[in-house]
């Protein structure tokens, strides 16, 4: 089961990412996990919260553009190796990853992937014996 993800777009200008999180915090939406890239003029915040519809809207009603994007996470071990193997039954798999950012837990680390065809490489993963987690999961972490 994929998980959703918000993605934000930015202008790239001092404040705009405080904008974003004081928008946030103020409706006691909980970020998890954040990956933040940018160009010269735009960034796209990509992040895992608590409530992704409440957090779509208040974004909207604030004239933020984000939209959800759905997107796998994997719990590994934090041990040397193990994202190489998760890694690896992407390759075995023929699953190329369009971009990744994780999050670290008290044993393990998390893992976010957005892949072509979530569903599809969310079957042949479990094939391999490795489960995705679902929203609510993440959300505890």
């Amino acid at each position: 089961m994929s998980v959703n993800q918000v993605s934000v777009f930015l202008e790239n200008k001092p404040g705009t990412l405080k904008k974003l999180t004081a928008v946030l915090a103020s409706h006691n939406i909980n970020i998890r996990a954040l990956s933040l890239a940018d160009t010269s003029e735009f960034g796209i915040v990509r992040m895992l919260v608590n409530d992704v519809y409440e957090a779509t809207n208040v974004l909207k009603e604030e004239n933020f553009v984000a939209s959800v994007t759905p997107v796998l996470a994997y719990k590994i071990s934090d041990q040397t190796g193990s994202l190489d193997k998760l890694l690896q039954a992407f390759s075995d798999a023929n699953i190329n990853v369009e971009y990744m950012y994780a999050f670290a837990g008290k044993n393990d680390a998390f893992m976010i992937f957005r892949v072509k065809d979530t569903k599809n490489a969310e079957t042949v993963l479990k094939g391999k014996g490795l489960k995705s987690l679902i929203q609510e999961e993440v959300a505890a972490v």
